[in-house]
């Protein structure tokens, strides 16, 4: 230390913590798109500058794309295994927002002595509705949570429940009305009315089709509550571009709603979850085959959907067209977001590839997004969507002087998701650097291991 501050009087240069030096950093918020040096300090942003700078350490990131952080708003599966799967993929922050949890404090609880990228959750619905209504399943309702209309007490007890989780810092409202057929109207009302009085947005997987975002856009406008529609292209298949339409005409007339996408054509979810049983218990031969049961790669018929309800797990949902993918993906509405999903050691592929699929395939193979608007669907939009809740976002999303250091590298030319349905644990290649807080959570494409650099991210309590 006495050696460096010498240095530091001699040469009148500071000697930062890290160092990145000779990358081409790309910043949405400020459009910086030049080659600069960056110099960490305390686990923030010190400075950025064409000048040659020193540090303690030093990443060599000539010839790459220095860019901040990835932020997966929708995240499943918020264990070790799957932080370092969402970390391979570039992302600093993964976020819980839609199935979320029904005890805040305590999931928070659970990751107080840190974990590899930041992570948070909301107060979710789905989950809320499960312990008020003593719904018997594990992971989503599968009784009375799912099936069974609430009472005018347990409406209040449900609503009750979401203001506690607000106050104990939850991220968001999360919700998903697939999954809890019996919950009238009133009841939806009720969570809305409290998103509203928190100023706080509520992230929906809203029922299929142009008449799901209705419902949700009308919840939304009869209780001013801002609205985020999860994986637009998942809900509105080949009415998307409609859909995308619908929420741009409200976008004009000042209404708060934001919504996401993820790069793929098939969807996947819990087989024994109300979403697949209420579509496919008494669908014929040809709607069965849209499944696939994973550990298999068979596509299921009517013994094998009730064999496998019966054991239950994940099962790949095949609805979509890479068509109306594009569309989401390209729309200049759309926030990038995983949905990742993981259970019992199988999931869906984009838990691992979201991001990159994003940059190689979209950006440099198709070129159907430029490479500063897909970082920004990945950085700057999810975090401006929850600045109103989570003030400390503004520190994230963005390459700035005095910003949090999470900064992910990665080489243009190369970056491509390797995930498929069989093989969904595959890490992309060519995201060479991941550092979160200041800290190395994957350098030279490697998993660093023996890091817990990430930070809770938590909503402040409404005032």
């Amino acid at each position: 230390m006495i050696i460096e501050l010498l240095l530091v009087l001699q040469l009148g240069t500071p000697v930062y913590d890290r160092v990145i030096l000779g990358g081409h950093v790309m910043d949405p918020a400020s459009t910086l798109d030049a080659v600069r040096n960056i110099g960490l300090t305390g686990g923030r942003i010190a400075a950025i500058t064409t000048h040659a700078i020193r540090g303690r350490d030093t990443v060599d990131a000539r010839g790459l794309v220095v860019a901040p952080g990835f932020i997966d708003l929708h995240a499943h599966g918020q264990t070790p295994e799957t932080y370092r799967f969402y970390s391979l993929d570039g992302v600093t922050t993964a976020l819980e927002l839609e199935l979320g949890t029904s005890d805040v404090a305590a999931w928070y609880r659970e990751r107080s002595a840190g974990e590899r990228v930041n992570y948070g959750v909301s107060i979710g619905h789905i989950k809320v509705r499960m312990a008020v209504m003593h719904d018997s399943g594990s992971v989503m309702p599968v009784s009375d949570g799912a099936y069974r209309p609430a009472s005018p007490a347990q409406i209040g007890e449900i609503a009750k429940r979401i203001e506690v989780g607000l106050s104990e810092g939850a991220v968001s409202i999360g919700a998903g009305f697939p999954y809890t057929p019996a919950a009238t109207r009133d009841e939806l009302l009720a969570v809305f009315r409290v998103a509203a009085m928190a100023k706080t947005p509520i992230h929906v997987h809203i029922r299929p089709s142009v008449a799901g975002l209705n419902e949700a856009l009308s919840l939304a406008g009869e209780t001013h509550a801002a609205l985020h529609v999860v994986h637009i292209n998942s809900a509105g298949l080949a009415e998307t571009p409609v859909m995308l339409e619908m929420i741009s005409e409200r976008l004009a007339h000042g209404r708060d709603v934001t919504t996401e996408a993820y790069p793929y054509d098939a969807g996947m979810t819990e087989i024994q979850s109300a979403t697949i049983q209420d579509d496919y218990r008494a669908a014929p031969a040809e709607r069965l085959a849209e499944l696939e049961w994973p550990p298999t790669g068979e596509r299921l018929n009517r013994e094998s959907f009730e064999r496998y309800s019966r054991i239950g797990g994940p099962v790949v949902v095949h609805t979509n067209t890479e068509q109306m993918v594009a569309v989401a993906i390209t729309s200049p509405l759309t926030i990038i977001a995983s949905d990742a999903y993981w259970q019992n050691g199988t999931g869906h592929p984009r838990t691992t590839g979201t991001f990159s699929k994003v940059l190689g395939r979209y950006v440099r193979d198709a070129h159907s997004l430029s490479l500063m608007e897909a970082i920004r669907k990945m950085t700057l939009l999810p975090a401006q969507r929850l600045y109103a809740r989570v003030p400390a976002m503004r520190q994230k999303g963005r390459l700035r002087v005095g910003a949090d250091a999470d900064i992910t590298i990665f080489d243009a030319a190369t970056v491509l998701d390797r995930s498929t349905y069989r093989e969904p644990s595959l890490s992309p290649v060519g995201i060479q650097h991941v550092i979160v807080n200041g800290v190395s959570v994957v350098a030279k494409g490697q998993a660093v291991e023996g890091v817990a650099p990430g930070k809770a991210v938590r909503g402040e309590a409404p005032r």
